[in-house]
């Protein structure tokens, strides 16, 4: 028939006209990113350029998991956020600004916090999962979940100017545990807020995430099953590492408590002051050792007295407490003053331990 288009249900096919005409693409694989479900975890620094890319390339239904909402802090790598949103839910200000980028796009929402009781309602929904999360607990749910649900996921993960990505569980490919079978130890890999991270660096592994998982969606080139693809943003190098599966990973079954797993505990459940309390007892001379378990380089760049005992070393380093006195740790925002307090409550270590929650203030 001469003249003859072939049409794309619901789709606009003009939209998609620079695709279609790729022959990886084509047609069929322009209705297959319609037809496809894909959940992205978290709307940060790696979710926004992964929802942006998807919404572009017409995938037509996403569902977006976070419990979040917008800091001026998040301006400067999560771009879809502007400084109008901040205070608002991202999930709720992702769903706004990617609809009005594609109209077309279903769009679904979870203001929640992803756990163990929750996860494997979300996921059966959806054909993948795209992690963009930031902490290990959840990288260790998500593939748990996965595994028991026969699901794959694109994983990516962004440290200062490096950054990972890797498909697992695609086809029966090498899961996340097959690369990391056991968690770092606790403190040992600081968070970009401890550490910090060029956002340059978040839309480069998060565009290649959302690469990834067009291909797999449409069939097109090679996945990375069993590569993880290591990034430098300083050099502009990138090499592929190559690891196999281990059967044993696949049997996973149930899902267990994972901040217990990854040494993630919350800090709500362990005694805190904060910085205007510190002041005061600094002000009143009142007798307290404080212990900064922050790294040495952090340290040396700034701190607010006190002794350094980076939190990696800090049970092989019990003897320069002085448990007589209040001891009071600190660190960069909390979190690893809090897991000290942790850490010393799990080896039954006793003494009057506070944390300085929020962190240091300069």
């Amino acid at each position: 028939m001469t003249g003859w288009k072939p049409v794309l249900l619901g789709m606009n096919t003009n939209r998609y006209n620079r695709q279609i005409i790729l022959p990886e693409i084509g047609v069929e694989g322009q209705q297959k990113l319609l037809n496809a479900h894909v959940l992205v975890i978290g709307a940060g620094g790696l979710g926004c350029p992964i929802l942006q890319y998807l919404v572009a390339a017409g995938v037509g239904n996403i569902g977006i998991v976070d419990a979040d909402v917008v800091s001026i802090s998040n301006l400067q790598r999560q771009i879809l956020y502007t400084v109008s949103d901040v205070g608002k839910q991202k999930v709720v200000v992702a769903k706004a600004h990617l609809l009005a980028q594609n109209p077309e796009a279903n769009i679904d929402i979870y203001p929640v916090m992803l756990h163990s009781s929750n996860v494997l309602d979300i996921f059966q929904n959806y054909d993948f999962v795209i992690d963009g999360s930031d902490n290990f607990a959840t990288r260790y749910l998500v593939n748990d979940a996965c595994v028991i649900l026969k699901k794959a996921f694109v994983s990516g993960s962004i440290f200062k100017f490096e950054g990972q990505i890797s498909v697992f569980n695609y086809q029966n490919g090498p899961t996340y545990r097959c690369l990391y079978p056991e968690p770092p130890t606790v403190g040992s890999v600081p968070n970009c807020s401890e550490i910090g991270v060029i956002g340059t660096l978040a839309g480069i592994i998060g565009t290649m995430q959302a690469a990834e998982a067009i291909k797999i969606i449409t069939d097109a080139g090679e996945v990375l099953s069993g590569k993880l693809l290591l990034f430098d943003m300083l050099t502009m190098r990138s090499q592929i590492i190559k690891f196999k599966a281990i059967e044993s990973n696949k049997e996973i079954e149930e899902l267990i408590d994972y901040q217990e797993f990854c040494g993630d505990f919350p800090v709500e459940t362990i005694q805190n002051i904060d910085s205007e309390t510190l002041q005061m007892w600094i002000n009143e001379q009142r007798d307290f050792q404080l212990i900064d378990v922050r790294n040495p380089h952090e340290f040396e760049r700034d701190n607010i007295g006190g002794e350094n005992i980076p939190l990696d070393d800090l049970l092989e380093n019990i003897a320069q407490l002085d448990l007589q006195k209040l001891i009071i740790f600190c660190c960069q925002t909390g979190l690893r003053s809090a897991k000290a307090l942790e850490l010393l409550a799990k080896n039954d270590i006793k003494g009057h331990f506070y944390h300085l929650a929020g962190g240091i203030v300069f």
